[in-house]
């Protein structure tokens, strides 16, 4: 590996959002950085939504390589950028931005991340039915990429109505020929559906920081062992819904793939480069 240096030659690529102070992305795409020799570097800004124009525009008089935007600026970005990539035009979303001569062009990235994950570990979702708990910004973008993926069914499981019922609706406009249904986190309602699922995704902060020791499914009676257990969660590595469906005898798998993900998609828009996922997981999973 090269002796990694800054010099005047040095694209900058950034993290709009607040909070940033704790995220990964900066370690992840920096390791990238240095181990293809590319001259970039990545740094954080912490953007209240009264600062978020002036720093869209700060980002252009910079000349910056692209952007990363987390919340809550993803849906509030939109109104700043020139072009929307397909997904994320469907998705109402951004979290990468990439800047070509002052256009900026916006992209989402989140959702085929998802899918890479699933890749990654032999979990098919074409034709299969797919159970997804959450409908904030995290669960719309898994929904829509894996109904763009041609899954046979999607029921969406939320506690309020309205965001399951909207995102339901914008599913039926943009991609009519996805199977899909929304309804409230009942545990009779669920425990049948999730009989003859294939796959259960949770997208809520169900199981981090104050909720780590608490899941929204109770029971590993729940679950049937054919079932594959998805957490986009990534701290902790093993959540209690994961540590559940393994006394199920499930295949579970983290968020680890999930934002090494999104981050290598987003690191091929601004570099045209393939990141280096290997060294990029292993350095996550050391701080983890």
């Amino acid at each position: 590996m090269t002796e990694y240096r800054i010099t005047g030659k040095t694209r900058l690529v950034a993290l709009l959002g607040s909070p940033v102070r704790h995220s990964q992305s900066p370690q992840m795409h920096n390791t990238a950085f240095q181990a293809l020799n590319l001259n970039y570097t990545y740094l954080v800004f912490d953007i209240q939504q009264n600062q978020l124009e002036a720093a869209i525009q700060a980002m252009k008089t910079l000349d910056v390589a692209g952007f990363n935007v987390t919340m809550p600026h993803k849906e509030k970005v939109i109104p700043f950028l020139d072009e929307l990539s397909p997904e994320a035009s469907i998705i109402g979303a951004v979290n990468t931005v990439k800047n070509e001569n002052g256009k900026l062009t916006g992209y989402n990235t989140d959702g085929m991340g998802f899918i890479m994950s699933l890749a990654e570990e032999n979990i098919p979702v074409s034709g299969k039915k797919i159970i997804i708990l959450g409908a904030g910004g995290a669960g719309k973008s898994v929904a829509i990429q894996l109904a763009l993926e041609n899954v046979g069914e999607l029921m969406i499981f939320n506690r309020s109505a309205a965001p399951a019922e909207a995102l339901c609706r914008l599913i039926n406009e943009k991609i009519p020929t996805c199977q899909v249904s929304q309804h409230r986190l009942d545990e009779t309602v669920l425990k049948e559906a999730l009989s003859t699922a294939d796959v259960l995704v949770n997208t809520t902060n169900v199981g981090m920081g104050d909720l780590e020791k608490v899941s929204l499914i109770k029971d590993a009676a729940w679950l049937h062992s054919k079932l594959k257990v998805v957490d986009i969660i990534y701290s902790p590595p093993k959540t209690k819904l994961l540590e559940i469906a393994e006394t199920a005898g499930c295949q579970t798998v983290n968020g680890i793939g999930m934002v090494v993900g999104q981050g290598a998609l987003a690191f091929e828009i601004w570099t045209g480069a393939h990141m280096p996922v290997a060294d990029v997981k292993s350095g996550i999973l050391a701080n983890s």
